[in-house]
């Protein structure tokens, strides 16, 4: 049954939900709503993630990776389709990107230097977590080529809205067939450990709290997306950093603390998958869900035409993702690097 992590993650995303909505209600500061629901939003992400987790008991561990694919990153899903009604186009490449830094580099190097202060040196098999990050380079070089077509004023580039179609098609044919994979029991899936759990849910209560989160995960983000505006304004952020960084954060990375918590059990191969494959759902499942359904929803379609920094950062991840698994070796320097160039690419996003 629920343990008391559990009831403490329960607890932030019900009080943090049920107080974004009083405060718009009531009229209250938009700040106080954007802060109340970026809380509420990274509790409903963990137990959306949690959920899906404890289904693997039920349903095994390829199946599970399916449901997890499907509606692990329903919280940021939602955002981002709120924030494209509202034109935040900015914002919503912003975010997409900055889920997979937050992983790749941010999560993934806190994982190392947590580890490795308890271990020295942490050793892993791999064969599985390099899998994965080779798939999420070949990912990002298929998002990357809309950009570098219209940077480089190539024909291809004056039709970037048939493009990111193209491009966001090919992405789902490697997703379905990445599910395949998973059915079969390929490496590339997340390992079953990763999943098992000493006292796991019941089916009934992990659908229900998966069901609950989900519906609870599109009030907030209908709210927190209408006070994002008025409140990077008056924080005097960015559109840039808020989707690149506060979105990116609490609509996605914050499931993944159960990789960190892999790292400090000397798990690095569990902590590795775990959280690179978060990323290469954003890659393969997100984005070109979202490509697709701006079209079907109208207004300003979402390409895959991105501001060249965040191109930049977004390959340099992928490719460092490959770096760091190839020896089956990380210690704390690989963390201290990973999260040292996660607070520079932000810093340059800072003013925009």
């Amino acid at each position: 049954m629920l343990t008391k992590r559990d009831f403490i993650t329960l607890a932030v995303a019900l009080l943090a939900s049920t107080g974004t909505g009083i405060a718009v209600y009531a009229g209250l500061p938009h700040v106080l709503v954007f802060v109340s629901g970026a809380f509420a939003l990274a509790g409903l992400a963990a137990l959306i993630g949690d959920s899906t987790d404890h289904l693997g008991r039920h349903l095994g561990p390829a199946a599970t990776g399916i449901v997890q694919s499907a509606v692990g990153n329903l919280p940021e899903l939602c955002v981002c389709i709120f924030a494209l009604r509202a034109g935040l186009v900015e914002v919503v490449q912003a975010s997409l990107i900055g889920s997979i830094l937050g992983n790749s580099l941010l999560v993934l190097g806190i994982a190392f230097l947590a580890g490795s202060a308890r271990h020295k040196v942490l050793v892993f098999n791999a064969a599985g977590p390099r899998m994965i990050a080779a798939l999420l380079l070949l990912a990002v070089s298929a998002l990357m080529l809309p950009t570098l077509a219209s940077i480089m004023h190539l024909p291809a580039g004056a039709h970037e809205d048939r493009l990111a179609l193209v491009c966001a098609g090919v992405l789902l044919v490697v997703f379905f067939v990445s599910v395949r994979v998973m059915l079969d029991g390929s490496e590339r899936t997340v390992p079953a450990e990763a999943r098992d759990h000493e006292d796991g849910w019941p089916l009934w209560l992990a659908l229900t709290i998966l069901a609950l989160a989900g519906v609870a995960a599109l009030f907030v983000s209908d709210w927190f997306v209408e006070a994002l505006t008025p409140a990077i304004e008056v924080l005097g952020i960015s559109q840039a950093f808020a989707g690149l960084v506060i979105v990116a954060i609490v609509g996605n990375a914050v499931e993944n603390v159960v990789g960190i918590q892999f790292a400090l059990r000397n798990q690095a191969e569990l902590a590795i998958s775990v959280i690179l494959n978060s990323s290469l759902q954003v890659a393969l499942a997100l984005i070109p869900v979202l490509v697709f359904a701006s079209y079907l929803m109208g207004g300003t379609p979402f390409t895959l035409v991105v501001p060249p920094m965040l191109a930049v950062a977004l390959m340099l991840s992928a490719i460092i993702g490959v770096v760091v698994t190839a020896d089956g070796r990380a210690d704390m320097a690989d963390g201290a690097a990973l999260v040292g160039l996660y607070v520079i690419i932000a810093a340059i996003f800072w003013w925009g």
